[in-house]
């Protein structure tokens, strides 16, 4: 383990960013968002999740994927996709780092997405223990450890100092460039962060949804949930806006669109949502027609479907945005409560 002072933090920065894109917590506009490493940045790091997660590394909201351009009868193809840069990420907590374990699944399964599998080569995750976790948060419902996240280098506040350990290839490769900035860490410093992690580990299990139930969710529960009527009572207030689906760190769905730029046209990708009317819109018609069922679909698929099909992992990591950020109040949490009252009544 290496350490750095809190104040210093700004050398290890600078010496980040030229070693590649440096990206981490900033506060503007009256949000903490990832944003690009400048002298100026206000970096939060104190601050608990971000307003949108890492996904947005790995998945960008829009991206080019190719263009085309017609002369007469002949039409070009132009690769016109984003070379990938090198980047690194920090300040990415524990769950936030597990959601790529649920988004690698989906993007590195065959048939491969070549787009996201670039991010993922080029991109280096630095994730942040955390320390005072929120009473929005239940990572711990997920068997996530929010004292002890995974990443490619794993990063502690212990008082007044960083701590900083690599864990893989890439995050060693990473360390070397920047290691003139550390000093190693003392026995002092290694068994206060064991402390630390402690101390996190008790809040957590003290928190207002730390004792969600998920044992009785996943394929075996398929049709009783499917047909519960609870669903007839929990969607009524949803305005399907989609905020949910946004600032979820594991909402995958995207769609792909042309349009027609007057000099040719572009095809992109863009995120979409199981919560809009349109969304798997056909020519026959949409397969979910009511706001029930897009509403049914979200949890369902977070935790039956896709469990179901990865191993009994969920599409939940327990970050709290939904929580934090629904106007409706309604939530992946209120959900398991209700389908677990139902189940046990």
């Amino acid at each position: 383990m290496l350490k750095l002072s809190i104040s210093k933090t700004g050398e290890l920065f600078a010496e980040l960013s030229a070693a590649r894109a440096l990206y981490l917590p900033v506060e503007g506009g009256g949000q903490t968002t990832f944003s690009r490493y400048t002298p100026e940045a206000d970096v939060r790091l104190d601050v608990l999740n971000t307003a949108r997660s890492v996904k947005d590394f790995f998945l960008p909201q829009t991206e080019d994927i190719v263009a085309f351009k017609r002369a007469g009868k002949k039409i070009s193809i132009i690769e016109d996709r984003a070379s990938d840069e090198p980047f690194a990420v920090f300040g990415v907590r524990a769950c936030d780092a597990r959601s790529l374990d649920v988004m690698d699944r989906v993007f590195l399964s065959d048939p491969v997405d070549t787009f996201y599998k670039g991010r993922r080569e080029n991109g280096v995750v630095i994730s942040l223990a955390c320390s005072e976790p929120a009473e929005t948060c239940f990572c711990g419902v997920f068997g996530i450890d929010s004292a002890e996240p995974q990443g490619d280098v794993v990063a502690s506040i212990v008082g007044d100092t960083l701590c900083w350990e690599a864990k893989t290839p890439a995050g060693e490769k990473l360390t070397e460039t920047v290691k003139d900035v550390f000093s190693p860490a003392s026995a002092e410093d290694e068994a206060a962060a064991e402390a630390q992690k402690k101390t996190t580990r008790e809040i957590m299990r003290q928190l207002p949804l730390a004792g969600l139930k998920i044992d009785n969710w996943g394929s075996d529960e398929l049709l009783e949930k499917f047909n519960s009527p609870i669903w007839g009572k929990l969607y009524q207030g949803c305005i399907g806006c989609g905020t949910c689906t946004y600032v979820c760190p594991t909402c995958q769905c995207y769609d792909i669109q042309d349009f027609d730029t007057g000099h040719g046209v572009k095809r992109f990708r863009c995120w979409d949502s199981c919560m809009y009317s349109d969304f798997t819109l056909m020519a026959h018609g949409n397969p979910r027609t009511s706001q029930l069922e897009r509403f049914r679909q979200r949890f369902m698929h977070k935790l039956v479907y896709f469990p179901a099909n990865n191993d009994g992992m969920f599409s939940c990591v327990g970050c709290g945005r939904c929580v934090a950020k629904c106007p409706i109040s309604m939530n992946i949490a209120k959900v398991i409560r209700a389908l677990e009252v139902r189940t046990n009544g």
